[in-house]
C-alpha cells in the first residue's frame, strides 16, 4: 500500500472517530500514528477528501468527511442501514480490477453506497443484479481496495 493511501486512510479514520477542530490537531493525530506530514501536503489530503468543516456543540468548528455526514444523516432516518451489506457475498481481484459478488439484487444497492462515499481509492463502480465491477485508482492495490470498503462498509470487516 502507498504510503499517501495509508495517510489517507488514517486521515479518514482519524476524522470518523475524533472530532477535530484545526489541522495542528490532526498533524498531532497523524504524527502519533507515524506519519510525518507538513501542513501543505494535508491541506492537499484534506482538499482530495473534500473534508468540511460544521458547528459542533461544545467544540466549535471540526473537520467532517462528506460521507460521515451524510451517513450519520442517514443512520438518523434509516433503520436498515446495513441493508446492502447483508447481500455481500464475495471480493475478488483480477488485472487491477475488483469484483464483487452480491445475492440477487443488491449490487446496485452496495454499488450506490461505494460510489457516494467518494473515496479516493476507487474512481467508480459499474453494477448488474448481482456483480459489482470496481474501477480502482492506478496505484490502488487490493489492499487499499479492502481498507477502503471497511471504511465505507465497517460490516464488511470479517467478511474481505
Amino acid at each position: 500500500m502507498s504510503v499517501k493511501t495509508k495517510r489517507l486512510i488514517a486521515i479518514r479514520k482519524i476524522l470518523s472517530t475524533s472530532q477535530i477542530g484545526t489541522q495542528e490537531e490532526l498533524l498531532e493525530e497523524l504524527s502519533n500514528k507515524g506519519f510525518q506530514v507538513t501542513q501543505a501536503t494535508l491541506s492537499r489530503d484534506l482538499k482530495m477528501l473534500k473534508v468540511g468543516k460544521m458547528a459542533e456543540a461544545g467544540k466549535g468548528y471540526v473537520y467532517f468527511l462528506p460521507s460521515d455526514h451524510e451517513n450519520k444523516a442517514a443512520k438518523a432516518t434509516d433503520s436498515r442501514d446495513s441493508f446492502p451489506i447483508n447481500g455481500f457475498l464475495s471480493l475478488t481481484f483480477s488485472k487491477g480490477l475488483a469484483v464483487i459478488k452480491t445475492k440477487s439484487g443488491y449490487a446496485s444497492s452496495v454499488a450506490s453506497l461505494i460510489d457516494s462515499s467518494d473515496c479516493y481509492e476507487i474512481i467508480g463502480t459499474i453494477a448488474g443484479d448481482d456483480t459489482i465491477l470496481i474501477i480502482p485508482v492506478e496505484d490502488a492495490t487490493p489492499q487499499d481496495i479492502r481498507n477502503a470498503l471497511k471504511l465505507i462498509m465497517p460490516d464488511l470487516e470479517n467478511k474481505i
